[in-house]
């Protein structure tokens, strides 16, 4: 069973029977439930739909629109897009919701309703789990009359609205970008990044050299951007003598760079870099989940800011962002948050932020990645079974460190004074990850090691 209802969205493989994995039946039942809420709140209801370039891609974005126009909602379709593009949508044309349709890394096979507030922002745990019991009684649901049917309209400049907002953005450097001329590499794992980064580093002045840039949904590598799924991009950098690389995910909300020399940045090191940039003008606070590296509380320490920590999911983080006022956030997969444009991941945003951090500190990026604390981070999973009790396990890890500071908002995290290591349930995945980090591979065999060992047990 693959069909997964979270804080992250309802996700799932395509094909085979429904209410196991993703079908049409299960595509149709949660837009229903989707848009039956939404007409609860709101007289008058429009929903921004986008999607990325996986195979599912348009068939599941029919599936979607037309059920929403039963309803007797108007749908903005902006096609293949990227999901920062879709959540800014939504406010520029005052919809009320939004849909994104991607499995963001998962591999082609997966799809997925990601699902937005009038805000542009992802739903909260206590909206997305009442469209999920909504979608267990469709009998409920009240579809709209023939002459109360929804419209369908197209959005064909949806990419270059964002990009504008981009580039008027007070810290975005434009002039200083365009000076240093940077000869960039882009892989766009052949999804809609390879439409969306292209275009914001042409309109930024820089050379684009593209590779997996066909917008054909046949990702040429595992679609999460981890170094060594980064291969052909370290190659290509090194080849064309570029000053960089940059890596996105399917929907572009998650960023990697990798410095002239092939080496990957590091993506925990995305959001370290861009809020170093930030706070240098506009010190304040920041926010990032309890996976992401230590090296952001340490940067927003040495500006007098405070870092706090939220539970794993892009609705947790902003929440806490706003709780706190934070100046920037996200994550530390790749995940750059900046309110000054949106509350929502975004890697458009985070490539203007570092290409104006290059400029200011006139650096190459191998020399700046060298200026940051240097952790190092280990990232492990267990495949669930229905046998497995992961409340249970996660109560005897609790127990065995009860001696460290344990956080249990979301699964267990232990810090210690070296190091931190945090095990939990995926929100989308059928799997336990396992997060640490320390500053030497040692210590990580042994904080890695010891949570295997009781897992095993």
């Amino acid at each position: 069973m693959t069909l997964i209802s979270s804080v992250s969205g309802i996700r799932g493989t395509i094909g085979s029977k429904a209410g196991d994995n993703l079908t049409p039946i299960d595509v149709v039942r949660f837009a229903s439930a989707y848009g039956s809420w939404l007409l609860q709140n709101h007289e008058k209801t429009t929903v921004v739909v986008g999607r990325d370039a996986r195979p599912s891609g348009p068939m599941i974005q029919s599936l979607v629109q037309h059920t929403l126009i039963s309803l007797g909602i108007d749908v903005i379709d902006v096609g293949l897009s990227t999901t920062p593009t879709v959540e800014l949508e939504v406010v520029r044309h005052k919809a009320q919701g939004g849909i994104i349709l991607t499995a963001s890394h998962n591999p082609k096979e997966w799809n997925a309703l990601k699902l937005l507030n009038e805000k542009g922002e992802f739903l909260n745990a206590q909206e997305g789990e009442k469209i999920n019991q909504m979608s267990q009684n469709l009998s409920a649901i009240d579809f709209a009359a023939i002459d109360d049917l929804g419209s369908i309209y197209t959005e064909s400049d949806a990419i270059q609205h964002h990009i504008e907002a981009i580039r008027n953005l007070p810290l975005v450097d434009l002039k200083a970008i365009q000076a240093k001329g940077f000869k960039v590499v882009v892989d766009g794992v052949n999804s809609s990044g390879g439409i969306a980064v292209p275009q914001l580093l042409e309109a930024l002045g820089a050379e684009v050299i593209p590779i997996h840039c066909e917008p054909n949904g046949d990702f040429p590598h595992n679609p999460e951007p981890l170094a060594h799924h980064l291969t052909d991009l370290s190659e290509a950098v090194v080849a064309h003598q570029a000053d960089l690389g940059i890596a996105v995910d399917p929907d572009v909300d998650r960023l990697v760079f990798m410095d002239e020399k092939g080496t990957l940045f590091g993506e925990e090191y995305t959001l370290v870099a861009c809020a170093d940039y930030v706070l240098r003008t506009n010190p304040g606070n920041t926010v990032s989940n309890l996976s992401s590296t230590r090296a952001l509380a340490e940067v927003t320490d040495q500006y007098g800011g405070n870092y706090v920590a939220s539970a794993v999911g892009e609705a947790h983080v902003v929440e806490l962002m706003k709780k706190t006022n934070a100046v920037i956030g996200g994550e530390g997969n790749g995940g750059v948050i900046y309110p000054d444009l949106h509350y929502g991941r975004d890697a458009l945003v985070g490539i203007a932020l570092f290409l104006s951090h290059l400029c200011h500190v006139d650096c190459s990026v191998s020399v700046l990645r060298s200026k940051y604390p240097n952790w190092l981070m280990r990232k492990d999973k267990v495949t669930l079974t229905p046998q497995h009790n992961v409340d249970a396990l996660l109560d005897s890890i609790a127990s065995a460190h009860a001696a460290f500071q344990v956080t249990t908002i979301d699964g267990v995290k232990i810090d210690f004074p070296d190091g931190w290591v945090h095990i939990r349930k995926s929100n989308t995945e059928p799997i336990i990850r396992i997060y640490a980090e320390a500053k030497t591979e040692k210590r990580l065999d042994e904080l890695v090691g010891e949570i295997q060992r009781l897992v095993k047990e």
